[in-house]
């Protein structure tokens, strides 16, 4: 009866990476931060991975792309790799993550109704002034406070509303 190789189906690096979609060198990076398994070495030194290693850079690029650090993913890998349950844990950081990304989401949506705001005030400013004269964009830039365009641009809608 012979053995099986633990080679058979195996992958190497550059078949994995070109399957995956990622770079030999962002396999080794994987492997170090600890999100994919080190793989079986070759006499040769080749590495060798198992094929349902494309699934697992799959769920790393996916993981990535939501806002898990790969340090976060290594640790909840490793844990399920040892036949824990981390998905509690996974949850409640994901929760955090959201929290974050509406935050964020919050201040774009503050930032971009100021720099509408500006563009209001900055069209008045060059309105007033001939082609070729300064109408002193940057130096309004300069003297505004981050919010204040936008109280400034609610007055200046406000009058002109009542001028019409």
């Amino acid at each position: 009866m012979s053995k099986v190789s633990p080679f058979t189906d195996a992958l190497l690096a550059g078949e994995l990476a070109h399957l995956s979609g990622v770079s030999t060198d962002t396999l080794r990076h994987y492997e170090n931060k600890g999100v994919l398994p080190k793989p079986l070495r070759l006499s040769n030194g080749y590495r060798k991975y198992p094929p349902n290693s494309v699934d697992r850079i799959r769920l790393i690029r996916r993981a990535l792309a939501v806002g898990f650090t790969l340090d976060e993913l290594a640790r909840f890998l490793k844990a399920r790799d040892r036949g824990q349950a981390p998905c509690r844990e996974v949850r409640a950081l994901a929760a955090e993550k959201l929290t974050e990304l509406e935050s964020r989401l919050s201040e774009m949506l503050a930032l971009r109704d100021e720099l509408r705001a500006m563009l209001v005030d900055w069209d008045g400013r060059l309105a007033r002034k001939g082609a070729g004269q300064r109408a002193g964009l940057l130096d309004a830039l300069a003297e505004q406070e981050a919010g204040s365009l936008i109280a400034h641009a609610s007055r200046t809608r406000t009058l002109r509303k009542k001028a019409k």
